[in-house]
């Protein structure tokens, strides 16, 4: 029978592939977004930097401590690279969210798995690069290749994940290949593009994509439901017939576009303890805009807490980028 033997999560924010000098390009749009989440509230750039003016975020942010930030998470990022090198698996289920460069509002699926026989990163042509919006495109070699490559799915498993969800009571939906997103590009999100090109290194191992739809309302999953999903994943693994060693990665999160150090810190320890309960108690205001990502390491989580793996936390670096506290809360964890 197939067994999980590694578990894997990683943040993939553009901060992280993007020179400290340069992150306040996207304080930019920082500063244009009038809604910013924070908690239980909605708020201006400048009424954020009102709100949090007690917590040195200035200090924080400048380019002093980006510069020291950013060498963190490279070096975690290598961390977690060679950790799964060494442990080699067969397969690996990578479970990411989608950010309208697959679904379109016309239909976003709560859950979806592909089972193709492969998968493309589609490269950006001239065009698409330009229209990305500001300091964006600086970090887009770490999600995209500069020719497009296909990578191996593993078609057998992810057919027996969707069987085996849907006898567990959650509606997939089951992609072939991928469908054609709102910017007419046809390939992978680049929740999925970071870790193929800066975990595996562009060597990429035969994998199934699970896409949870953390972002966009109606439709997002509970806590509960992610949860869920994981352990339904898990017991999928344990009854697929193969003899293979498998991967659990996660990619998304931490807090963001505005850091939230306590929320961060509540979850990572509940993670840690696999307390289902501790993460169901968190009100679902906090899961907004790509704090939401956070769900997708809940659902590995999930299937992570049906094995006897222990989490690592290789590196938590709150990534500051403005005195309002935008950014990302970086997080890299490894389960051995």
């Amino acid at each position: 029978m197939a067994r999980i033997t590694f578990g894997l999560a990683t943040s993939h924010g553009p901060l992280l592939s993007t020179p400290p000098d340069k992150w306040d390009l996207r304080v930019q749009a920082d500063r244009k977004n009038p809604a910013h989440p924070f908690r239980g509230g909605t708020y201006t750039f400048d009424e954020l930097a009102e709100l949090r003016a007690s917590e040195d975020l200035a200090r924080q942010s400048s380019p002093e401590e980006r510069s020291r930030r950013h060498a963190a998470c490279q070096s975690a990022i290598a961390k977690l690279a060679d950790a799964l090198k060494s442990e080699a698996p067969d397969v690996v289920v990578l479970i990411g969210n989608d950010q309208r460069e697959i679904f379109k509002d016309s239909l976003t699926p709560a859950f979806s798995i592909l089972h193709g026989e492969s998968v493309d990163n589609v490269a950006l042509d001239e065009a698409r690069l330009a229209a990305l919006k500001p300091g964006l495109a600086l970090a887009h070699w770490a999600n995209v290749p500069e020719e497009t490559v296909s990578y191996p799915c593993v078609p057998e498993l992810g057919e027996h994940l969707i069987a085996s969800l849907m006898n567990d009571g959650f509606d997939i939906a089951a992609m072939k290949t991928l469908p054609e997103g709102p910017n007419g590009r046809r390939g992978l999100p680049h929740a999925y593009g970071f870790v193929y090109r800066r975990i595996m290194n562009d060597v990429p191992i035969p994998a199934v994509p699970v896409v949870l739809n953390t972002f966009f309302p109606p439709n997002q999953p509970t806590v509960s439901r992610c949860f869920g999903l994981g352990q339904s994943i898990a017991r999928a693994i344990d009854t697929w017939e193969k003899d293979l060693r498998v991967s659990v990665i996660m990619s998304g999160g931490l807090s963001h576009f505005v850091i939230d150090e306590d929320f961060d810190d509540n979850v990572l320890s509940a993670m840690k303890s696999n307390d289902k309960a501790r993460l169901e108690k968190i009100p679902s205001h906090f899961f907004r805009s790509g704090t939401s990502e956070t769900k997708n390491w809940i659902a590995g989580i999930g299937a992570l807490a049906e094995t006897e793996l222990q989490m690592t936390l290789v590196d938590y670096v709150p990534c500051y980028r403005s005195r309002a506290g935008t950014g990302n809360a970086m997080a890299f964890a490894t389960w051995k």
